[in-house]
C-alpha cells in the first residue's frame, strides 16, 4: 500500500513538473475545425499578477524557441514573466492556407480572413478569460507567418504592441502599407524586422519597408531592423527571437553603461524625466509597477551630477525614500540638492537624518558626517 502510494505521490509530481506547458486541441467555431495549440505558463502562475501573452505562429518550430528566452529573461530579471501561446500549422503545410492572402490586393484570402478571426476573437478571447493578461501583447511569425501579423495593425487599434517579423514573404503593397498603417496608430508598437543577408524575392520589398518605416518619427514607435550576415532562411529564426526580446524588452532591464552614455547624458531633459518615463512605460504596458532597480537610481543619480542638474535630485531623493525607505539614500540626495540650491541650514539637518539611516551602495555614513562637518565650518551650525 505505502509503495503505491509513493508511486503514485512520484505520478502528480513528475505531472506537476511538466505542468507549465500543456498541448490542447482547440476547437474553432470560426475555422470550423480542431486546431493544435500549445501554452506554456510560468511554474509559480498567480492570479496575483499580470503577465505579457506571446502569441507564436508556426509553433513547431518557434515555440520551443520562445519559451526558451521567456524562461531564461524573466529569470534573469530581463523581462517579466510571460504566457506564450503557440499554434501548430506544419500539418499538410496548413500554414500557407492560414496566412493565404489575393494576389491582386494583398488582404488575407476567406480562408485568411477565419483565421485573422480565429486568433483575435477565440484564442486570445479565452486566454484573457481564464488567466490574468496584461495589456501587452507580441505577435511572432516566420516568413509568411511573419507576413500575416501585418493584417493587425489594419485595424483603428492594433490588437498587438509589438510584431516580430522574421524574414517576412511580404504581401502585394506591404511595403508601404505596414509604414502608413505604424504612422497612423496613436499607440505604442514595437515593431521588429529581422532578415538575413542572402538575396531572396523578398530582399527589395523588405529593404524598400525598412526605407519607409525608419522616415517615420514618432515617441510611441520603436522600430528595429536586424540583418545577419551570416544567417540563412533557416538559422536567422534563432538569431531572430533573442535579438527581438533585446529590442523590446530593453526597457525591463536596468539602465546599461551605454544607454547612460548615449541617451540619457545626450538628452536635453532632466535625468530624472529619463526614469519616470520609462518606468511609466512598463507599468503602462504591463499592467503592474516595478520597484525601481538601484542600479537605475545610481545611473540618474551619477546623470544628475555630470549634467549639474541638481533639480533632478529632488523627485529622485523621493523616490528613494518611497522605495528604499530604511536607507540613507533618500536623504542624502535630498541634503545635496538643498546644497546647490543654497539652503545650508535645510542641508545640514537632512544629512543629519541620513547619518541616522542605513548604508547603501556607495553611500556610507562617514560620507554623511563629512557633509556635516564641512556645513559646521562654513556656516557654523
Amino acid at each position: 500500500m505505502k509503495k503505491c502510494l509513493l508511486f503514485l505521490l512520484m505520478g502528480f509530481v513528475c505531472l506537476n513538473l511538466g505542468a507549465q506547458v500543456k498541448k490542447e486541441i482547440f476547437e474553432s467555431f470560426k475555422l470550423q475545425e480542431r486546431r493544435d495549440v500549445s501554452y506554456y505558463f510560468p511554474e509559480d502562475y498567480t492570479d496575483e499578477k499580470k503577465y505579457p501573452l506571446l502569441i507564436v505562429l508556426d509553433a513547431e518550430y518557434l515555440f520551443d524557441l520562445v519559451v526558451a528566452n521567456v524562461k531564461f529573461q524573466s529569470r534573469l530579471g530581463h523581462m517579466p514573466q510571460a504566457i506564450v501561446v503557440g499554434i501548430d500549422q506544419g500539418k499538410n503545410d496548413i500554414r500557407w492556407e492560414d496566412c493565404a492572402y489575393e494576389e491582386d490586393s494583398g488582404l488575407p484570402s476567406d480562408k485568411g480572413k477565419m483565421f485573422f478571426e480565429f486568433l483575435g476573437t477565440e484564442i486570445i478571447p479565452y486566454i484573457e478569460t481564464n488567466y490574468n493578461i496584461a495589456p501587452f501583447k507580441m505577435f511572432v511569425g516566420y516568413d509568411i507567418t511573419a507576413n500575416f501579423g501585418n493584417y493587425y495593425l489594419f485595424k483603428d487599434r492594433s490588437l498587438f504592441n509589438s510584431y516580430v517579423s522574421i524574414s517576412p514573404i511580404l504581401a502585394p503593397e506591404m511595403e508601404n502599407r505596414v509604414p502608413a498603417r505604424l504612422s497612423a496608430l496613436d499607440q505604442e508598437i514595437f515593431y521588429n524586422v529581422i532578415v538575413e543577408k542572402e538575396a531572396s524575392d523578398d530582399r527589395q520589398l523588405i529593404l524598400q519597408m525598412n526605407h519607409n518605416i525608419k522616415s517615420i518619427t514618432k515617441e510611441s514607435l520603436h522600430y528595429f531592423f536586424d540583418e545577419y550576415e551570416n544567417a540563412d532562411h533557416v538559422s536567422i529564426v534563432a538569431y531572430g527571437v533573442g535579438k527581438a526580446f533585446d529590442n523590446v524588452f530593453n526597457m525591463f532591464r536596468p539602465i546599461s553603461p551605454k544607454e547612460y552614455k548615449t541617451e540619457i547624458i545626450t538628452s536635453d531633459e532632466p535625468a530624472f524625466k529619463y526614469l519616470e518615463d520609462r518606468y511609466a512605460l512598463i507599468e503602462k504596458l504591463f499592467g503592474f509597477e516595478k520597484p525601481v532597480e538601484l542600479n537605475d537610481v545610481m545611473a540618474i543619480y551619477a546623470a544628475c551630477r555630470k549634467k549639474d542638474d541638481f533639480e533632478s535630485l529632488k523627485p529622485l531623493a523621493e523616490l528613494c525614500k518611497e522605495q528604499y525607505p530604511e536607507t540613507m539614500m533618500g536623504f542624502y540626495f535630498e541634503g545635496e540638492y538643498y546644497e546647490e540650491i543654497g539652503e545650508p541650514k535645510k542641508a545640514y539637518k537632512t544629512f543629519e537624518k541620513a547619518f541616522q539611516m542605513e548604508e547603501i551602495d556607495f553611500l556610507t555614513k562617514d560620507m554623511a558626517l563629512e557633509k556635516i562637518d564641512a556645513l559646521k565650518a562654513d556656516f557654523g551650525y
